[in-house]
């Protein structure tokens, strides 16, 4: 099951976080997950959000330049469960771009965002092997 992720190209300077992420609340869309790699210039922010088609149009209307990506999302509540993702996705050849994580429920239980260079591949390795792969309804 595959999730979409909002990718955003920000501009390395204080506040820059903020404008997107005020967008996205003030409309009523949950962020789920992010992360934010830099550079000198620039940031990558990468977003799961509630509805990624209404952020999507919704930040590219104030004028951000967003893509969006298919990614795969697991539950990995320990170290043992993250090698062996890690195990079987080396193990199948298949390249992992990168990754982040985050928690959510109660009790909290540990989440990861896999973006993949063969998704379609990856997402039938995992589900052959029973990795549990989340989608947007594990969210609501």
């Amino acid at each position: 099951m595959r999730m979409r992720q909002l990718s955003l190209f920000l501009e390395n300077r204080p506040g820059q976080l903020l404008g997107p992420c005020r967008l996205l609340v003030d409309a009523g869309i949950q962020i789920w997950a992010m992360s934010l790699v830099d550079t000198e210039r620039f940031g990558i922010l990468r977003m799961i959000v509630s509805d990624w088609q209404a952020g999507e149009a919704l930040l590219k209307q104030a004028g951000f330049v967003v893509t969006v990506t298919e990614v795969l999302v697991t539950r990995v509540n320990s170290g043992q469960e993250l090698l062996a993702l890690l195990e079987l996705l080396a193990t199948e050849e298949i390249n992992l771009e990168y990754l982040y994580g985050f928690t959510a429920g109660g009790p909290p239980v540990g989440l990861l965002v896999l973006r993949v260079a063969e998704i379609e591949r990856a997402e039938q390795v995992m589900q052959k092997a029973a990795v549990p792969l989340l989608g947007e309804a594990d969210f609501a």
